[in-house]
């Protein structure tokens, strides 16, 4: 087949290819040891010491963010040390798995001999290896951006507000990771692209729409990344690799210069939002972001400094067992019970978070209808300009929800109307968990996910993220356990509910799930970021953690 015979989608993805294929050929020295395509080992974390040096290893293993940024201001290993073990495992991390959009050779080793060439250190982030999802841009001369459309392959773009400020103290961007196709799918796969794969077993999906991100943390190509999240997109595949995401509320740091569709769209709207394989790196992103005064360039950015927030008291938590639709897996209720064990050992205040009166399958009809005020008219449009197929996630998301629909301007106000009916309906439930002897809840404990990372294509259950989009209350993912067959047996009495939950229980199979990592998620109200990872320091403090 030569390139005439392509469809116009085909040949611009091919383009973009190209574009992927000669910033890995920069690797120096070059990768070996990696099999055929077909020859790919199920986990792809055996070939790491086959690959790398075991100097490599070290440098992308024993550190978190805290302890990296230690060692690289102290001097004891140079910013170009560290930058090129990193981009040499996230160019194994993209031959395996299938992460990448973009691997920033060139770009990341002029900036790490820069930084070696300063007298002394600068910036928070001196020398840190940072990944991004590649819709939100970069930084640098000739930036194009896809964000996975075809239509959109070599599109100009440039940096924003956020990447600004990590680039301003002192950090190394080294790669671009992968979306999927719309950047509404709970998992990564585009036309363009093609279909990124979980670093423990190739068969299951990292999440989405950072799936790019999350797969590229779980190979440690990366150990902090920039995700984006309007549906559970950060949240979701953290959860699935088993690393630690977190998802402010909107309008507290920058999302300014992103490429998607539907600007302007007020129904419900994004946020990016740090993914790191430490919890020290979600509060240091944060206070980066908000220290470069982000207001001052983004007029929808609330003028709020970043304050960390201390507990005086054990903080009250409520443990939300299920959302009234979905029952989540064995080892996701397993997790619950021994977090919620420890933290009442840790003299906090467990309660039960009940929501069947609290109709999130209502909350989820307006979430579908707000994310599509046209009926996915745009995302269409932007397809049919080079051909481009829908893939069966995106019709799911579109077509599969009743409440999709082009609405009128009439309607659409109903729909902003219902959308904070229920929010405040919400408010106030959480207000009333104050009683005369206690004070109201902290947080909300509670799933990521209805389980550890389903096969591919499976991922068409969002409540147990997107609740929290639409009420726009901060979440906070985090490593708890990983699936075991001998805890977590599957309850074949168990009743399905509904369809979907169905659906989902159908999907678990403990032994096929083996080690796959378990995650929780904790929930604060709007605005109150700074409680959240205050209470999530809390909560891995009662679990033993530092």
């Amino acid at each position: 087949m030569t390139v005439q015979d392509l469809h116009i989608w085909q040949q611009k993805a091919s383009e973009a290819h190209a574009l992927r294929d000669a910033s890995l050929a920069k690797v120096d020295p070059p990768l070996e040891g990696i099999p055929a395509p077909d020859q790919l080992p199920k986990n792809s974390l055996d070939l790491v010491s086959k690959v790398l040096t075991a100097r490599e290893i070290e440098i992308t293993e024993k550190y978190g963010v805290t302890e990296l940024l230690q060692v690289l201001r102290e001097r004891k290993i140079s910013v170009e040390e560290v930058t090129r073990a990193f981009l040499r495992r996230a160019a194994l991390a993209q031959v395996t798995i299938n992460c990448l959009t973009e691997l920033l050779w060139d770009q990341a080793i002029s900036r790490a001999k820069h930084l070696d060439s300063l007298p002394a250190p600068e910036g928070v982030l001196f020398g840190l290896p940072i990944s991004v999802k590649e819709h939100l841009g970069m930084v640098g001369d000739n930036v194009t951006t896809s964000a996975s459309f075809a239509a959109w392959v070599g599109k100009p773009h440039g940096s924003n507000v956020l990447l600004d400020s990590l680039w301003a103290e002192g950090c190394v961007f080294i790669a671009r990771t992968t979306q999927p196709q719309g950047i509404m799918h709970l998992e990564t796969e585009s036309n363009v692209y093609g279909r990124t794969v979980h670093p423990l077993d190739r068969d299951r999906s990292p999440g989405g729409s950072s799936g790019g991100e999350s797969a590229l943390l779980g190979m440690r190509g990366s150990i902090l990344g920039i995700g984006g999240d309007i549906g559970g997109s950060i949240r979701l595949p953290s959860s699935n690799v088993g690393v630690y995401g977190f998802k402010p509320s909107i309008k507290r740091i920058s999302n300014a210069g992103v490429r998607g569709l539907y600007g302007g769209r007020e129904t419900i709207t994004g946020t990016p939002g740090p993914m790191t394989v430490s919890r020290a790196g979600l509060d240091l992103v944060m206070r980066v972001a908000l220290a470069h005064k982000p207001w001052r360039l983004d007029p929808a950015i609330s003028l709020r400094p970043w304050t960390p927030y201390k507990f005086t008291s054990p903080p009250k938590v409520a443990v939300q067992w299920w959302d009234g639709v979905v029952m989540p897996h064995p080892p996701m209720t397993r997790a619950l019970k021994e977090v919620a064990e420890a933290c009442k050992k840790a003299g906090m205040e467990v309660v039960d978070w009940d929501c069947e009166g609290l109709d999130h399958q209502k909350a989820w009809e307006i979430t579908a209808a707000c994310y599509w005020p046209d009926g996915g008219k745009e995302l269409f449009d932007l397809l049919e300009e080079t051909g481009e197929p829908s893939l069966p996630l995106t019709k799911f998301i579109i077509n599969e929800q009743k409440s999709v629909k082009d609405h009128t301007m009439e309607q659409l106000m109903k729909l902003n109307s219902d959308r904070d009916s229920y929010r405040a309906m919400y408010a106030k439930a959480w207000s009333a968990t104050a009683t005369p002897t206690s004070r109201e809840v902290d947080i909300i404990l509670c799933p990521p996910s209805f389980g550890a990372a389903p096969l591919h294509e499976q991922s068409r259950y969002w409540g147990y993220t997107s609740q929290w989009n639409i009420l726009d209350y901060p979440g906070a993912v985090f490593p708890v356990t990983q699936v075991d067959p001998a805890l977590d047996r599957k309850d074949e009495a168990y009743q399905p509910k509904n369809e979907t939950d169905r659906f989902v229980w159908d999907m678990y199979d403990a032994e096929k799930m083996k080690g796959l990592p378990v995650n929780l998620q904790v929930i604060g109200r709007r605005g109150e970021e700074e409680k959240v990872l205050a209470a999530l320091e809390e909560i891995e403090k009662a679990m033993g953690r530092d």
